[in-house]
């Protein structure tokens, strides 16, 4: 059976490379946790680091939280819907948000809870997602900050999150600066502004950060030790704190092009022949994973003599061309994965989850 692998030790080890650093920079900060998409195993594990603060896009992942450890602080990281607004604030401490008629039905929902919640006003930064337009801010922030059981603690932003616009420290400023604004204008204290998500982070590491900026929010990472402005590991960090591991079942030796009629596949697509290649084989492995559980884009072989072929709703084949290191039916294959693989695989309740050291 397939499986996914968290390594602790490394996991733990990139927690603390980012801690340093952002204690060194002044930088509070709170873990996504909706990679995770609930395992309860491996939630334990991010609260077992010492985290105090964890953001999600699930109320139920956050009710989980809870669960495990009351006195961490819960953020949503989304707008909420309306009929959602009542176990959203049972569950978050904080939530993200750009509409003011929402704000209201929490501020409503907080009162009748006697809770007081926490927001954070998003603004818009040129990636066109979630936030509030910079010229409508201050009317916005001038007819939340009364509302009954609701306080304003930060200006945030999503960026490169839909269309890929990049952080800069130009944006970056603007969102100091209207915390400024407001805090003149109004005479209140907001203790965050929150830059952003882990695409952010190379702009501390090169010192262009602005001063103002104090809080992010970070998943991808973590998890990943990746730098997504150069799409490499970072120095210090590691890559493979989750590994996919696929059992083979089936290796044969087969033609490398399909015989008879061809029509789209399933998935639509038609497949294109390479003329030069009829009357050749290579060895083919089919192993026990397929579309329903992660696309094949965000696989990476350990063995870089494989080769993924296409994929089927629960089978993924691949080209193992000669088969030099000799894989046999029964053999375990280990893959690398991407953000929105390990997404795909966490989300899927057909591949087990295990914790390595």
């Amino acid at each position: 059976m397939a499986y996914l692998t968290l390594n602790r030790t490394k996991l733990k080890e990139n927690f603390e490379f980012l801690k340093k650093n952002f204690n060194e920079n002044g930088v509070a900060w709170g873990v996504v946790s909706k990679l995770m998409c609930g395992n309860r195993l491996f939630l334990q594990e991010l609260i077992s680091l010492g985290v105090d603060e964890i953001h999600d896009s699930r109320i139920s992942n956050l009710a989980m939280v809870k669960g495990l450890n009351p006195d961490v602080q819960t953020v949503y990281i989304k707008p909420v819907s309306k009929r959602n607004v009542g176990k959203m604030v049972e569950f978050a401490d904080v939530s993200l948000n750009s509409e003011l008629e929402t704000i209201r039905w929490i501020s409503e929902e907080a009162v009748r809870q006697g809770k007081k919640h926490k927001i954070i006003i998003m603004v818009e930064t040129g990636d066109l997602r979630e936030g509030v337009m910079g010229e409508q801010l201050l009317d916005f922030y001038s007819q939340v900050f009364n509302l009954p059981n609701i306080e304003v603690i930060g200006l945030g932003t999503n960026l490169n999150c839909l269309n890929g616009v990049m952080p800069s420290t130009d944006k970056l400023i603007q969102l100091a600066l209207y915390k400024q604004i407001i805090e003149l204008k109004f005479n209140k204290k907001i203790e965050w502004v929150s830059a952003g998500t882990s695409v952010t982070i190379p702009l501390m590491f090169t010192q262009q950060l602005p001063k103002g900026i104090n809080h992010f929010r970070i998943g991808e990472t973590l998890y990943f030790g990746v730098d997504l402005f150069e799409e490499k590991v970072i120095e210090g960090m590691h890559g493979d704190v989750f590994e996919l591991h696929v059992e083979i079942i089936e290796m044969q030796e087969k033609p490398l092009l399909p015989v008879g009629n061809l029509a789209a596949n399933p998935q639509g697509e038609v497949i294109e022949i390479d003329a030069s290649l009829y009357g050749k084989t290579s060895f083919r492995a089919i192993v026990d994973i397929g579309l329903l559980d992660v696309d094949p884009k965000y696989l990476m072989a350990a063995d870089d003599s494989i080769e993924i072929l296409g994929a089927s709703s629960d089978m993924l084949i691949m080209n193992l061309r000669e088969n030099p290191n000799n894989y046999q039916v029964g053999d375990v294959l280990t893959f690398g994965l991407k953000y929105m693989g390990a997404l795909g695989i966490l989300n899927s309740n057909y591949v087990d989850k295990k914790v390595i050291d």
